[in-house]
């Protein structure tokens, strides 16, 4: 299930997957994954999201269908 609340958090903050998991630091192919619902986000994808994004509800990527 695709995880809504990235999709839509990255399209509002104006990035590509690209640009997004250059700024967390992870593979643009793992960010996908995570993004479209084929993988989970892990523990330290969650902790690098925080401290790039401080503001953003992590509680919202764990629960794939809420938006934002």
């Amino acid at each position: 299930m695709k995880n809504i609340y990235l999709a839509s958090f990255r399209q509002e903050n104006n990035l590509t997957m690209d640009e997004m998991s250059e700024k967390i630091g992870i593979s643009k192919s793992f960010y996908e994954k995570i993004e479209s619902g084929t993988r989970q986000p892990s523990y330290n994808f969650i902790m690098k999201f925080k401290e790039v994004f401080p503001s953003a509800d992590v509680n919202c990527i764990l629960n794939p269908t809420q938006s934002v």
